[in-house]
This record gives C-alpha cells, sequence and structure tokens, in this order.
C-alpha cells in the first residue's frame, strides 16, 4: 500500500518572532497529488504553540494529537512537553513516520516520532520532501537579507514549490 504523502514545512526565528510556514500538497506515491489545500500547519494550547508537521499523514496526524496531549498536561510549557513526547514516543515501539517542527514565543524544536528533540543552532529548520530546500532558501536570506522571520519562510517556501515536485504553493503561514 502507498503511503500518502508530500509536504514542505519551514520554521525561521528572527527578531523575537517565530514563523512556521507549510505548503497544502499530499501526494499518494510518487505520482498522485490527492490533496492541494490541506493545513499542515496549527496552533495549539490557546493559540500559544505552534506545530508543523509532515511525514506519513496517520503518523503526522497521530504524533500531532500526542503532542497535543503533552502540551495540555505540562500547561503548555513547550520543553518540557517535548521531552516528555520524545520518552513516551521511545517507549512506544512503533516505526513512526513523521516529523514535526514545534515553536512558542522562545523555543524552536524539531520533534521526531521516534523520540529525538532536536533544538537548531540558528533558528532555522525544514522537514518534509522540500524541508532542504526551503531550509537553503532560509539560511541564505537569513544571513544576506534584513526580511523579517514572516518573510523569510514565505520566500524560502516559494523557491521550495519552484523546485520540488512533492509542494506546491498553497502556503499556511503562522507566527508566534
Amino acid at each position: 500500500m502507498e503511503q500518502f504523502r508530500g509536504t514542505t514545512i519551514v520554521a525561521v526565528k528572527r527578531n523575537g518572532k517565530t514563523v512556521i510556514a507549510g505548503d497544502g500538497q499530499v501526494t499518494m506515491g510518487q505520482q498522485v497529488v490527492l490533496k492541494g489545500t490541506a493545513h499542515k500547519v496549527r496552533r495549539l494550547f490557546e493559540g500559544k504553540v505552534v506545530v508543523g508537521f509532515a511525514g506519513g499523514t496517520a503518523d503526522a496526524f497521530a504524533i500531532c494529537e500526542e503532542f497535543e496531549k503533552m502540551l495540555n498536561k505540562y500547561s503548555g510549557s513547550l520543553m518540557r512537553s517535548a521531552v516528555e513526547f520524545a520518552r513516551n514516543s521511545r517507549g512506544s515501539g512503533k516505526n513512526t513516520e513523521a516529523l514535526m517542527i514545534v515553536a512558542d514565543k522562545n523555543t524552536l524544536l524539531i520533534l521526531t516520532g521516534l523520540g529525538d528533540v532536536i533544538e537548531p543552532d540558528d533558528g532555522i529548520c525544514a522537514i518534509g520532501s522540500g524541508g532542504n530546500y526551503a531550509l537553503s532558501a532560509a539560511k541564505a536570506l537569513l544571513r544576506n537579507t534584513d526580511l523579517d522571520a514572516k518573510e523569510i519562510a514565505i520566500k524560502s517556501m516559494e523557491i521550495a514549490s519552484d523546485i520540488c515536485i512533492f509542494t506546491n504553493s498553497n502556503f499556511v503561514v503562522e507566527e508566534v
């Protein structure tokens, strides 16, 4: 059975703002676009946390739901929720094919369904099929322009959608 995939999520932190942007494409295998308007960037915990997820659709929704439970359990503490989410993921024994970028006003992290918690060194990260394209663009824009976080995220997504056939230009953008 073919997996439902295809997305790009990028996060940029600059001047006290963090933006997560994602496209809306869902593909089946290497040839079929099933949906172009999926919302893979969402606000959680009273709008104080933004998440973007990529990977197998069922796994992505499952890890987002599990992370949201941790946020509620730990009163919105992003780092504590991430660590507990990771601890639970490691012990589950499941082979989860999904990743999430999570952010609040202070912290930006990549979480995997396998129990990894990664804080990017430079305030930029990306996941998904077009993630490396968006990441490269965001790094170049951050280092060589005065654009704000939102402008960098959008321009990075535009570049990724020009290159990656699994990334479309129907973006959802959230800022914290």
